[in-house]
């Protein structure tokens, strides 16, 4: 029979609220908290799962919960209500080990998606998903992005978090320095100072794609150091495109 937990304040489900809320703690204990009947069994696929909390109703709906490693605690509904991170949860929480990666896992010849200072958890997880389904050897992101450990993150990523490398660096042009030092060929996905993406030689898909999501007076501003003695190439879009978003043309 595993622990139940009735308390609101106990040491652990306090533990793990502020896994939730921090990223800088987080960093500093190496771990993170996921919820999610899905979300929780697909991380425990790529990350070391240490801690899992359930409700009696969550462990009825999915009773191969029971099977994950590490230590269980049935939790009362009040206190899920406390661990969640939206008004309507599931009731399975699980605190894992965070994967640690770095720069020196970077090769010639593999495929890497670099983000610079993307904020949007949303997006960040999205672009995570993204880089997992089209194959890529990893994800690289700079100081400013969205915590990829945050409850946000993890839910737009779908487990993606940990299926692929995810390395954490500083600043993006020291990194891309260093990247180029191993030989690794660096592009840049920009609308500013970019050549259409037909132009890119087809040897370039093997490469470090960078890119960034800034407003469009930032790009202007800020293309001119940032993709310096750099390749940059944009995608084409139609003309009733704007970004991802279909525009209606206005008749007359």
């Amino acid at each position: 029979m595993d622990e139940k937990i009735t308390s609101r304040e106990n040491a652990k489900i306090k533990y793990a609220c502020r896994l939730a809320s921090g990223a800088a703690f987080r960093r500093t204990e190496g771990r993170f908290l996921a919820e999610g009947r899905k979300l929780c069994p697909e991380l425990a696929r790529g990350a070391e799962l240490e801690t899992l909390f359930y409700t009696e109703n969550a462990l009825e709906k999915c009773p191969e919960l029971a099977a994950l490693p590490g230590e269980h605690y049935l939790v009362e509904d009040h206190v899920a209500d406390k661990l969640a991170d939206v008004g309507t949860h599931q009731g399975v929480f699980g605190v894992f080990r965070t994967p640690v990666h770095t720069l020196e896992e970077v090769r010639p010849g593999g495929r890497y998606l670099a983000l610079e200072r993307v904020q949007d958890p949303g997006n960040v997880g999205t672009l995570l998903r993204s880089a997992a389904a089209f194959g890529f050897d990893g994800v690289i992101l700079s100081e400013g992005c969205a915590s990829v450990y945050a409850p946000k993150t993890l839910r737009a990523s779908m487990g993606a978090a940990v299926r692929i490398p995810v390395i954490e660096t500083g600043a993006m042009p020291q990194a891309i320095t260093l990247l180029r030092e191993k030989g690794i060929t660096c592009l840049a996905a920009a609308l500013y100072q970019s050549q259409p993406l037909s132009a890119a030689k087809a040897g370039y898909t093997q490469s470090v794609w960078w890119c960034n999501v800034f407003s469009d007076a930032d790009q202007r501003s800020r293309s001119s150091y940032t993709w310096r003695n750099g390749q940059s190439y944009r995608v084409v879009l139609a003309d009733c495109v704007t970004g991802l978003l279909v525009r209606r043309k206005h008749h007359s």
